[in-house]
């Protein structure tokens, strides 16, 4: 089958930030899901596409690695190989109830992702602008050495870090709102699917953000936890959108 020329669209607009390969990811199924490139059709390739996104090749390639585990990619090998498309609904791990979810929220999955980006940045910021008692600092630790586990209760550890972030800011209110903030994310973020360079990228993530608080650097957590929050904001609206 031959390449199909794909139209100039804001799906492909330079990737910026922190997070080229979340926001990659999330191109590429965003462009699925809307049909610029259909069951069957071959992906731009892969010099044009890193230049159109302006990411490195390397970070494509790890996007598009991504993208065969979640089952919407294949490649295939020979003069008419390539990367195409196999599949373009919710990827494995990701159920139909969540992404039905996601859209009965509509507005309110974008309020909900919002009042995170502004919430649990300043969390980590306030928690490393405190002293923290010798307890806070090993439940911190202990939190985080339990989020970097890849079987079925990472979710469950990941939110726990969250929140022991969230009382170590030292405001009863802000941990309240970290913890209905979680609560309201808590069935999306569970569906996004397995991507080992996303759990990577994420537990890299969380590391900077413990070794800032536990540094007295608020500058540092905050800017991490913002990166962070950003990344799986572009997942959540890629894959569930």
């Amino acid at each position: 089958m031959e390449r199909v020329e794909l139209p100039e669209v804001p799906t492909w607009r330079p990737v910026r930030g922190g997070n080229a390969f979340e926001i990659t990811v999330a191109r590429l199924v965003q462009a699925i899901r809307l049909g610029l490139v259909v069951v069957g059709e071959r992906l731009p390739p892969e010099r044009e596409l890193a230049e159109q996104l302006r990411v490195s090749r390397v970070t494509l390639r790890d996007a598009i690695a991504a993208l065969r585990e979640a089952g919407y990619l294949e490649s295939r090998r020979g003069r008419a190989g390539g990367t195409f498309v196999v599949h373009s609904g919710p990827p494995d791990g990701a159920t139909s109830d969540a992404t039905t979810l996601a859209r009965e929220m509509g507005s309110q999955l974008t309020d909900a992702l919002d009042f995170r980006r502004v919430l649990e940045p300043g969390a980590a910021a306030l928690a490393a602008a405190r002293p923290l008692a010798a307890a806070q600092r090993s439940r911190l630790v202990a939190c985080l050495v339990a989020s970097r586990d890849r079987q079925q209760n990472r979710r469950v550890h990941d939110s726990r870090l969250h929140l022991a972030i969230a009382s170590a800011s030292g405001s009863p209110s802000v941990a309240a709102a970290v913890a209905d903030v979680q609560l309201r994310l808590d069935q999306l973020l569970a569906a996004i699917p397995v991507i080992r360079r996303n759990l990577d990228h994420s537990d890299a993530q969380h590391t900077r953000i413990v070794d800032a608080i536990l540094a007295g650097d608020p500058e540092t957590a905050r800017g991490v936890m913002e990166e962070h929050c950003d990344g799986t904001a572009e997942l959540l609206r890629g894959l569930l959108g």
